[in-house]
């Protein structure tokens, strides 16, 4: 069950200013910008698509076996319609905004449900595609209790934590894709659920 956030009770979603947004450097070609509660009506929004979503349960090849995908998924393609006008909103904001840096906008929307601590996502790079060799950007918007995501750089480091929930935006572009992975690792600690949602331009995974 989710524990709604104390500083966020509007029951309409909507967008705030994105010049708030606060850029750290990683290193390598990499940064991110973080924009904490950019969502505002956070709660509401996850309500809607924990509800109203299809998500699917996805099993994958590990080494001899297949296992199950430890969250539920859901991708929306360049012309497919999102679950709420509050997600097109974002897209276009972003696009907007990181226009002259990124070159393009972006496009797709994938989902992930990450229903309790048991949920997570391994390290990785959002590197199929453009991503593997092109400087790119992965702009995520998280409602729902927050997870932390971790980032660290390929072949290992000290990692960088970022709790994300309730409306927070984390924007990871430049090289991060290509020379830093991220995580969103198991908890052993109650952690209630969320839902990132994560904007790309085309042709990156």
């Amino acid at each position: 069950m989710l524990q709604g956030s104390l500083f966020d009770q509007a029951e309409e979603t909507a967008l705030g200013d994105l010049a708030g947004m606060r850029r750290s450097v990683l290193g390598g070609g990499a940064w991110i910008d973080v924009l904490p509660g950019w969502l505002h009506g956070a709660d509401a929004l996850f309500g809607h698509l924990a509800g109203r979503v299809p998500w699917q349960a996805e099993r994958r090849q590990m080494y001899e076996r297949v296992v199950e995908v430890p969250r539920l998924l859901k991708f929306y393609g360049p012309r497919q319609e999102l679950p709420h006008p509050v997600l097109d909103e974002a897209r276009d904001a972003l696009s907007a905004y990181y226009a002259d840096e990124l070159g393009e906008p972006f496009t797709t929307a994938g989902l992930c449900f990450y229903r309790d601590g048991r949920d997570s996502v391994a390290w990785h790079g959002d590197r199929i595609g453009r991503g593997a060799r092109e400087d790119t950007m992965v702009a995520i918007v998280s409602v729902g209790a927050p997870r932390d995501l971790l980032l660290r750089p390929v072949g290992g480091g000290p990692s960088v934590r970022r709790a994300l929930g309730h409306g927070d935006l984390i924007v990871m572009g430049g090289s991060c894709q290509r020379t830093w992975e991220h995580a969103v690792p198991k908890s052993a600690r109650a952690a209630g659920p969320r839902i990132s949602v994560q904007f790309r331009p085309h042709g990156v995974r």
